[in-house]
Order: structure tokens, then C-alpha cells, then sequence
């Protein structure tokens, strides 16, 4: 049994310096819809392993050692109370590739992951440790923020759907993914679904599966399309993934000597151009926090940027030492931290707390991938996996990042820089973003450019959030009423 919060309070936690330590059933109630979810999502985790084999030459069960390697550290962060689902650092993965493949296999390619991942993760913890972090994003303007987060938007829809570039997976595959995404949309984001789950108890249990139905489902359409093959199995209840190799062959414990001091230097300008993404990461966990904040009133969300920072850096910081990944180690999957709020936000009986259900969901992916029948049915789907979670990920960053803005200047600058971003790299669409706000905003009306007012939309009135709000309360008090919370 759980200990219960106050309402209104902050979900109970053991104090540790800047973490606040959580444990499953203990601090937070376990939601068995989003470990449900979570096995199967395993095969986002998973899609990152051809690329490990093509570019560092691993073996698959060596790659698959370093998948379950991230995805025990993903555990961090509720553990250590930092409310989101964690993930990759995505948008700056084609950046690593390129940086990567200009050092020769083998070797010397390892060790230029290796310092670079390093360096990264201690940067971010030092951001994190002296409270800069906080700071930092505090000192950006609106236009800035809304223009990162529209041009990580811009550039996940971009790299499935650039011709024979990117994941080249909508070419592959494109009836499979247009109705499983489609169907995805509907079940995640659709007004209409929302009503009919609210009417039917079948339909309420579907949508709290999220992404799940669209995936499995892919798994079926795909040979029937003819665009995949059917899984293929055999007698093995486990997976087996390869650690030996892993460590003897690819790390600093093995055969990769300490990489020298002139590849930390060189990988200098990669560590702040992966930092540029990595900051529009945490800019959108809290912007998702936030919103998903508005709908219950019966628990206060505790996001700290700089926990969040001393967390992923820390996770990069390890996996560079024990398996250095091309993925690296973010502070948050959009496409995921999107559907646990959407479910968040039906209320308590849905979901106790976010640190619930965002743990949850990352105890369930872990256990994934150990289940050798859970990894050899999601195998044919894995493209399809990806390309799904960046469309839904493209599809929150732009509904975020417009929300972002505060005005039609925000907007206008966020546009054009978020599209510089997302064509020419996450530098260039910073300096534009910070030039156009400078011009526009210089002088006296300097103070514009950080208007905390929220902007009013037709469709998301501060008029229907709250009756939305207090359809929800009707819920949460009698549940609420009577209960005794202790603080850990």
C-alpha cells in the first residue's frame, strides 16, 4: 500500500539533497495500464540497435546490452524524483553519427563516442550541481523557447518523411504507418474519443494504453500489407544479451584505451550543440508538466531542471564508462511524456500521480527487454516504432512550442528560427532565434519578449480548461475525502 499524498501536496518522497528518492508501491501507487504499455514500447528502446551494429560494428546481443544498460538508468528518474519519462537525446543523433564517422572504425571511433558522452554528461551534471541550469532556462526569452521546440518538431516529422534520407521508414512502410499512427492520433489526442471514453468502459481502458494498441496492431497490419514479415520465434523464454563482449571490446574497461586529451577538445563543439537540443528537452518537460499541471489540482508536480540535469548527466556519464551509445542519455521522450499527461489528466482513478505513471511505464519497457518473445515480435516493427514515436513527438513539440510564444512577434520569430533549426542544425537555429528576438524586441520593449500571460486559443480557452478542471475534481475529492498522508 502507498503512502497517500495531501491533496494538493507533493507526491511523498524520501529527502536526498536535490533528489528525492521514490520507490514503486511505496511512494507511488502502480499502474498496471502503463506497465502494460511500457512492454511493448520496448520497441522504440529497441529500433536504436541497427544503427549500433551498422556504425560501431556490434553484434546484435551487444547492442542489446547496452539497450538494457540506458533503459535500467532510464529508472533514475522517478526514482530519484524527477517526474518524466526519459529517453534519448533524439534530434542530436544524426549530428553524433556524422561526428563519429569522421574518426576511423573501430578503436579510434569508440573512443571519440566515449569522450564526447563523458565530457557531455559532466557539463550537464555541473549545470545541474550549481543550480545554472534553473537559471539558465529562466533567462531565456519566449520566442527562444517556442522556436527550439518548433524546429525539434519540425525535424522529427522531417526525418521520416525526407525522401530515401532519415529513418527511411515511411518509404518502406508508408500503409503500415498511416494507419497505425492514425490510428495513435485518434486514440491520444482526438475530442471525440475523448467523449466516447467517458461513455464506454472498453474505450476508457483502450486509451489508457496509448501508443500500445497502434503498435501492436502494426505488427498484424504490416505482413498483411505486404511491407513486413510476420516474427519468427523459438523455444528461448530470455533474451541474452552479450555484457562479456561489451565491456571486453568496446569500453575503457577492456580493449579501448583512454581516449586522449585532444578528442575531449575536438568534441568540445558536438557536447554544446548536443547541449542546445538536450536544453529544448528540458524546456518541453516542463512546458508538458505544466500544461498537465492545470488538470489536477489535487497534486503539486516538484520539476527541478537542475535535478533533471544532475540525473541524465549523471546516466551519460555512466554509460560512457560501461556502454557508450550513439542514442545518449535525455532528459525526456516527448512522445511518451505526452501520452502519460494526456492520461494524467483524466484524474486520479486514471492515474494516482505523473511519477506514477511515468515509472510504471519505465519499469515495463525494462522488463521488455529481457522477454525474448516480447523482443522477437516487436523485431519486424522496430522501423515502424520509431518513425511512430517521432511523428508523435513532431506533433507535441509544434503544439507546445506555439504555446510557447506570447504574441505574433513570438510566433513569427519562432517560426523562422525553428525552421533554420531544423535544416541547418540546432546552432544556427539558436543564433537566429536569439538575433530576430534581439531586433525585435531591442530597446524598451525588451520586457515583451518574457510576458508570462498565457495566450487565449478558441479551442483551448482558459474558459474550457477550467470546466474540463472541475469535471475532473468531481472525481478526485470523494476519492480524496478521508485519507490520512504522510510524508515520508
Amino acid at each position: 500500500m502507498s503512502i497517500k499524498r495531501e491533496y494538493g501536496g507533493v507526491q511523498p518522497g524520501i529527502p536526498l539533497g536535490p533528489l528525492t528518492l521514490r520507490l514503486p508501491g511505496v511512494h507511488y501507487r502502480f499502474e498496471w495500464a502503463d506497465y502494460i504499455q511500457g512492454l511493448l514500447m520496448c520497441t522504440v528502446c529497441l529500433s536504436i540497435i541497427p544503427v549500433l551494429m551498422g556504425k560501431l560494428d556490434m553484434s546484435f546481443e551487444v547492442a542489446l546490452a547496452i539497450v538494457i544498460l540506458n533503459g535500467t538508468l532510464y529508472l533514475a528518474h522517478v526514482t530519484f524524483g524527477d517526474p518524466v519519462v526519459p529517453g534519448w537525446v533524439t534530434p542530436a543523433i544524426p549530428l553524433l553519427i556524422a561526428y563519429c564517422e569522421t574518426f576511423a572504425p573501430g578503436v579510434e571511433r569508440m573512443q571519440a563516442l566515449i569522450s564526447f558522452e563523458l565530457t557531455f554528461g559532466l557539463f550537464c551534471i555541473a549545470l545541474g550541481v550549481t543550480g545554472l541550469a534553473k537559471r539558465f532556462i529562466a533567462l531565456i526569452p519566449n520566442a527562444v523557447q517556442s522556436a527550439i521546440l518548433l524546429g525539434a518538431g519540425f525535424a522529427a516529422i522531417t526525418i521520416v518523411f525526407q525522401p530515401g534520407e532519415g529513418l527511411k521508414s515511411f518509404d518502406s512502410n508508408p500503409w503500415t504507418i498511416i494507419i497505425c499512427i492514425g490510428i495513435a492520433f485518434f486514440i491520444l489526442f482526438s475530442e471525440s474519443f475523448k467523449n466516447l471514453r467517458r461513455k464506454h468502459k472498453v474505450l476508457y481502458y483502450l486509451g489508457n494504453l496509448g501508443m500500445m494498441p497502434a503498435l501492436a496492431l502494426a505488427i498484424f497490419v504490416g505482413p498483411l500489407v505486404g511491407e513486413l514479415p510476420w516474427p519468427t520465434y523459438d523455444s528461448a523464454i530470455f533474451t541474452k544479451p552479450d555484457f562479456a563482449t561489451l565491456f571486453r571490446d568496446f569500453t575503457m574497461l577492456g580493449a579501448i584505451p583512454i581516449p586522449p586529451l585532444k578528442m575531449f577538445l575536438t568534441g568540445l563543439p558536438m557536447v554544446i550543440s548536443a547541449y542546445i537540443v538536450v536544453f529544448g528537452d528540458v524546456i518541453q518537460s516542463q512546458a508538458l508538466i505544466e500544461d498537465a499541471q492545470r488538470y489536477r489540482p489535487d497534486e503539486k508536480v516538484d520539476f527541478n531542471p537542475n535535478r533533471s540535469h544532475i540525473i541524465f548527466g549523471s546516466r551519460n556519464a555512466i554509460m560512457s564508462v560501461f556502454g557508450p551509445d550513439i542514442s545518449m542519455c535525455g532528459p525526456i521522450w516527448a512522445a511518451m511524456q505526452v501520452v502519460v499527461c494526456e492520461r494524467y489528466k483524466h484524474g486520479p482513478k486514471a492515474m494516482e500521480s505523473l511519477s506514477s505513471g511515468a515509472g510504471s511505464f519505465r519499469w515495463g519497457t525494462w522488463t521488455g527487454y529481457f522477454l525474448a518473445p516480447i523482443v522477437s515480435s516487436v523485431k519486424p516493427i522496430l522501423g515502424v516504432g520509431l518513425a511512430s514515436t517521432m511523428l508523435i513527438q513532431g506533433y507535441v513539440s509544434v503544439r507546445v512550442g506555439v504555446l510557447k510564444s506570447r504574441s505574433f512577434n513570438d510566433l513569427g520569430i519562432a517560426g523562422v528560427a525553428g525552421a533554420i533549426l531544423a535544416t541547418r542544425g540546432a546552432a544556427w537555429g539558436l543564433a537566429a532565434a536569439l538575433i530576430l528576438t534581439g531586433l525585435i524586441y531591442a530597446g524598451r520593449t525588451w520586457k515583451k519578449a518574457y510576458e508570462p500571460e498565457e495566450p487565449v486559443f478558441p479551442c483551448d480557452s482558459p474558459d474550457k480548461v477550467a470546466k474540463e478542471v472541475q469535471e475532473i475534481i468531481k472525481d478526485i475529492k470523494p476519492a480524496s475525502a478521508g485519507t490520512s498522508n504522510k510524508v515520508a
